[in-house]
C-alpha cells in the first residue's frame, strides 16, 4: 500500500514496468500520469496495453485527445482502455466537448490520463497516480513512482 518508486533505464524498460504494474489495474480504475513532455508517459501506456493484450498500435492521443483500445482481462473478459491526453485542453467547455466526464466515470474501462491537472475539479478524487521523472544525472533514466488510490471513507 502507499507509494513505490521503480527505475527505468530505457524506453523498453518503461514499457515493461507499465506491463508489470498493469496487473493491479481493474475496470473502473483511473490512472493519472504526470511527467514532462518526453518523460515516457506513452511508453508506460504501451506497457499497460501490452498486459491487456491490445493488438492496435498504441500512440499518443495528443491531437485526438482520447484514444480507445480493446483489451482482454487476465480471465479472458474484454476491457476497454482509454488513453487520454489533456495537454491541449484549455477550458471546461473543451473538456465537455471531448466527452471527458462520461468517459472518466465509465465503470467497464481502465482510464489512463496524461496532464490530469487540466481536468480541474472534473477529475475524480480516487485514482492511481503515476509520476515519471527524468533523472538529473542521466537523461535515459526515469524514476517511475506509483501512488495507490487513497480511499476517503470516514469511520
Amino acid at each position: 500500500m502507499g507509494e513505490s518508486t521503480l527505475c527505468s533505464q530505457s524506453e523498453q524498460e518503461t514499457i515493461l514496468l507499465g506491463e508489470q504494474l498493469a496487473a493491479q489495474f481493474q475496470p473502473g480504475d483511473i490512472i493519472t500520469l504526470d511527467g514532462d513532455l518526453g518523460a515516457g508517459k506513452t511508453e508506460f501506456v504501451k506497457g499497460v496495453c501490452r498486459y491487456f493484450e491490445v493488438t492496435d498500435l498504441v500512440t499518443s492521443p495528443t491531437f485526438s485527445i482520447i484514444n480507445q483500445y480493446d483489451g482482454t482481462m487476465a480471465g479472458g473478459n474484454p476491457v476497454k482502455i482509454y488513453h487520454v491526453d489533456l495537454y491541449r485542453i484549455d477550458s471546461p467547455a473543451e473538456l465537455a466537448e471531448v466527452g471527458f466526464e462520461e468517459m472518466v466515470y465509465t465503470s467497464n474501462a481502465i482510464k489512463l490520463i496524461e496532464w490530469p491537472d487540466r481536468a480541474g475539479n472534473k477529475m475524480p478524487e480516487r485514482h492511481w497516480k503515476i509520476s515519471i521523472e527524468q533523472d538529473e544525472a542521466d537523461d535515459n533514466v526515469r524514476l517511475i513512482t506509483l501512488h495507490e488510490p487513497v480511499s476517503h471513507e470516514h469511520a
